[in-house]
């Protein structure tokens, strides 16, 4: 709840300042922009699309939160988009490669942690913990962004565990998820001990779930994607949109979501 306030609070502000230095733009105006997101997006992307209308009259947002690979899908088949964010940059790639989205800009990161429900009854108190006790764990699908950076996590801690670490902790696996909600929200109701997501779910969930951050080297960012859909028939605003995104009023409330900033070009 705490958290929750301070972000109305830290979107009330800036649409303060968004409404004392931006104008309204005659290319955005009445339109609805239909947005595929990240399902890590859920809480944030909203109140960016907030701020943004205060300072562009006339703009509404249709927010669509899921699994990038889903949402690259849903492109890839013509459903009608104006602007896609992804969560890595693996499908920013191929929907370019496939001249279906403009050039992309990378917009923030995030990092994985292991969550764990905050009475832990498998008694998890380490990494190494996941090799060794009996537990239910679920992670992301392999198709999945937060399913592959699992995956490659566990294997750079094989480095560190001995080899055969990955492999053990996989055996543990009792679901595959299509996104890190479904991941949150089986930890959160207890049917499974553990599971890997983004930092930012942990932050978001707040007390209900506790968590074990990765060290660096076992670490496998996650590098968001952001551009406009070719078949955008509201290009203009999608444009000043994503624009928006990039902007520090934007970025402080990624920041207080718990994203980090975008990787250095």
């Amino acid at each position: 709840m705490r958290r929750n306030t301070l972000s109305l609070l830290l979107v009330a502000g800036l649409t303060l300042a968004a409404c004392g230095t931006s104008s309204p733009s005659p290319g955005s105006n009445s339109a609805t922009l239909t947005v595929l997101a990240a399902a890590s997006l859920t809480r944030v992307f909203p109140q960016i699309g907030v701020l943004f209308s205060r300072a562009h009259p006339g703009v509404k947002f249709n927010f669509s939160f899921g699994g990038t690979d889903q949402l690259t899908a849903q492109i890839q088949q013509g459903a009608p988009a104006d602007v896609f964010a992804g969560a890595s940059i693996k499908y920013g790639d191929q929907l370019a490669a496939a001249n279906l989205i403009d050039p992309y800009r990378k917009f923030c990161t995030n990092q994985l942690v292991l969550i764990l429900p905050s009475s832990n009854p498998a008694a998890i108190t380490t990494l190494r913990d996941l090799s060794t006790k009996s537990y239910k764990l679920v992670i992301g699908s392999a198709t999945v962004p937060v399913g592959s950076y699992t995956r490659m996590a566990l294997m750079n801690l094989d480095a560190l565990y001995g080899p055969g670490y990955s492999a053990s902790v996989m055996r543990r696996v009792v679901s595959n998820e299509d996104s890190v909600a479904s991941i949150v929200t089986k930890v959160e109701s207890g049917e499974a001990d553990a599971g890997f997501a983004y930092i930012t779910d942990a932050l978001a969930v707040g007390s209900k779930l506790t968590d074990i951050t990765l060290s660096e080297d076992a670490q496998a960012v996650a590098t968001y994607p952001i551009a406009v859909v070719k078949a955008s028939k509201h290009a203009a605003a999608a444009r000043q949109f994503v624009d928006f995104v990039l902007t520090s009023s934007a970025q402080q409330l990624l920041t207080h979501a718990g994203f980090g900033p975008p990787p250095v070009s």
